[in-house]
């Protein structure tokens, strides 16, 4: 798995907005961000400068503006993410964090009905 750069929660959103519209201008990132936050446009254009140089996008001019693309997978940062909060929190098992939610209530019964057709499906998947 190749490396994945540290994104900080603030650059996750630029991040989220760029997987969602690429390949997207600068003009276009401030718009759809000032939407949805208070940042001030020089707020997110530092955020897109820091997202390039930690080579998690990748800027290309055009004309008098860039367009960003990214150069990180949304899928590969998520499973990044993923794997370090189970390790932080429960050893690096997925069963400890399951278990841990169950004793404490966190599932719903639609929850674990949920989890039961997806391990069902994946049972017969692999009875093929």
């Amino acid at each position: 798995m190749k490396e994945i750069p540290q994104i900080s929660e603030a650059e996750y959103e630029v991040m989220k907005v760029i997987w969602n519209f690429e390949p997207i201008s600068t003009p276009e990132v401030v718009e759809k961000l000032s939407n949805k936050s208070d940042w001030k446009p020089n707020t997110i254009h530092t955020m897109l400068a820091r997202l390039v140089k930690k080579k998690a996008l990748l800027a290309s001019k055009d004309g008098r503006v860039f367009i960003y693309t990214s150069l990180v997978e949304k899928h590969e940062y998520v499973e990044q993410k993923s794997k370090s909060f189970l390790q932080q929190f429960f050893g690096g098992t997925l069963n400890s964090m399951i278990l841990n939610f169950i004793e404490n209530d966190k599932l719903s019964n639609e929850d674990i009905s949920e989890l039961k057709e997806i391990l069902s499906t994946r049972d017969k998947k692999g009875e093929k």
